[in-house]
């Protein structure tokens, strides 16, 4: 008699940063899991994620009631945090240097991105003292990486009940009255802002393959050196990190906001995923990557119960 073999599914669970290919047997209990190369961007060597210094409106919330939320600017403290942040993005452009022949020595590349707030655009300005003019190959402002919108000039007491009514709902789909935003909102405008990057890239890479002096070095002319830098806002940062590593509702829920002037960095592993660091994990909250709910819920479908988060 011959032998029958097993009937397999194959599916492909596409990610941002990775893609998943699972085969499973179904008269077996194994099943095989392999990563495929990154493909998602293509040379980008991390993307950086700023949080912007400390504004007007972070030590008096008043200042929403008679100043619109984006014209809100940077306090002198503030200004001092986007300067660290700037030598902090100048240090991993420096770190391309190492273990490179002086004749071949070149730093690594940013493109930044910037929301339109005031205060997120005299963040940018302050980091850019710190960076080498050189290294910067692009600047572009996205009102889709902007604050979550709260309504329009802000009443403190009703902003401040709002607030608390948000903590009761839940974080992410409450929406603030008269024409503000939920989570949720932030969260459909990033995952549009994402695809946007994935276009940038290509064109990066056809601009740095242009450059002359950039041919003398393979790594390079596959734009290995080029980071990706975003200045944004607490809340927008954490649902990027949500869209990008595909947490869930609850898991956002109990994670919290970066403080003033946080760089996060997701470097590209050899794996060819991004990977946000364990420090960065634990300060805002986040699981660690095999820890989470989306990849426990296939041995635990009682997570499907929760309910009090």
């Amino acid at each position: 008699m011959s032998r029958v073999e097993p009937i397999r599914r194959t599916w492909l669970i596409r990610q941002p940063n990775v893609t998943l290919t699972i085969s499973k047997s179904l008269c077996s209990k194994r099943s095989i899991a392999t990563e495929k190369k990154n493909d998602f961007l293509p040379g980008i060597k991390r993307i950086i994620l700023i949080r912007h210094g400390e504004s007007l409106g972070n030590i008096d919330e008043r200042a929403y009631a008679t100043t619109a939320d984006w014209r809100i600017p940077l306090t002198n403290l503030g200004r001092e945090q986007a300067r660290l942040a700037g030598k902090k993005v100048s240090s991993y452009l420096n770190q391309e240097l190492n273990g490179k022949e002086e004749s071949q020595a070149t730093k690594g590349k940013v493109y930044f991105y910037v929301s339109p707030y005031l205060r997120t655009r005299q963040t940018l300005r302050e980091i850019l003292r710190e960076v080498d003019v050189d290294c910067i190959i692009g600047i572009r402002e996205d009102p889709r990486i902007a604050e979550q919108q709260f309504g329009n000039f802000q009443h403190h007491a009703e902003i401040q009940d709002n607030k608390a009514q948000r903590v009761d709902f839940g974080r992410f789909f409450y929406r603030f009255p008269s024409g503000g935003e939920s989570g949720f909102d932030v969260y459909n405008r990033v995952s549009g802002f994402i695809g946007t990057i994935t276009r940038d890239v290509q064109n990066i890479r056809e601009e740095l393959q242009r450059e002359e002096t950039l041919e003398s070095t393979d790594a390079q002319q596959d734009g290995q050196d080029v980071t990706i830098c975003i200045v944004t806002h607490g809340l927008t940062l954490r649902l990027f990190l949500m869209r990008w590593f595909q947490y869930t509702v609850h898991e956002f829920e109990r994670s919290y906001n970066p403080k003033n002037g946080r760089v996060v960095v997701l470097d590209l592993t050899k794996s060819g995923r991004f990977n946000l660091s364990e420090m960065d994990r634990i300060a805002m909250g986040f699981p660690l990557y095999r820890e989470q709910e989306r990849f426990q819920l296939m041995n635990d479908y009682s997570i499907l119960d929760k309910s009090n988060w």
